[in-house]
């Protein structure tokens, strides 16, 4: 199985808690104006890896405590995502998913053919929501507008609320 991605970060102090593995994938529908990452939009860019050689640069990590699946928007890719993650769990690290999709849209559209749930259940901790220049904010923890939510996935699925994780 591939994914098209960006490009990666072996080892990131900014893009979740602990050290971390960071996977951007390409291709985003948002267009966010301010996008950190903009180069990350269009479709048919980067370059296409199996999750087979994304798994094997993680490994060689012994220092890490995840892996963040940014974008790029992951949900575009979510099923071969959901297949990397569920490799990375296997290895005791946990995953954190960068979405401009909220939970609720991603729960609502959920289907086989996407993946989006596949994806939320390999998925520790979610991002949600589109990056809104007029809410940015610097002092956030892993997110760059006040509008985005940092959600503790597991608990939100298992409760059928949403769980936000205290900053």
């Amino acid at each position: 199985m591939e994914v098209r991605i960006a490009g990666t970060v072996n080892d990131s102090i900014v893009d979740g808690p602990g050290l971390r593995f960071v996977i951007f994938t390409q291709g985003c529908p948002h267009n966010c104006e301010g996008c950190h990452n903009p180069q990350t939009h269009a479709f048919d860019a980067g370059e296409v890896v199996s999750i087979g050689e994304l798994y094997d640069m993680i490994k060689k990590n012994p220092l890490l405590d995840g892996v963040t699946f940014s974008g790029g928007e992951p949900f575009c890719q979510a099923i071969p995502l959901a297949e990397l993650g569920r490799k990375i769990h296997e290895i005791g690290l946990n995953i954190i998913t960068y979405t401009g999709y909220t939970l609720e849209y991603l729960l609502e559209n959920a289907d086989e053919s996407n993946g989006y749930l596949e994806l939320l259940n390999v998925t520790d901790y979610l991002i949600d929501g589109k990056f809104e220049i007029e809410n940015k904010n610097y002092l956030l923890k892993f997110r760059g507008s006040s509008n985005q939510r940092y959600i503790d996935c597991k608990k939100s699925l298992e409760t059928g609320n949403i769980c936000i994780v205290d900053d």
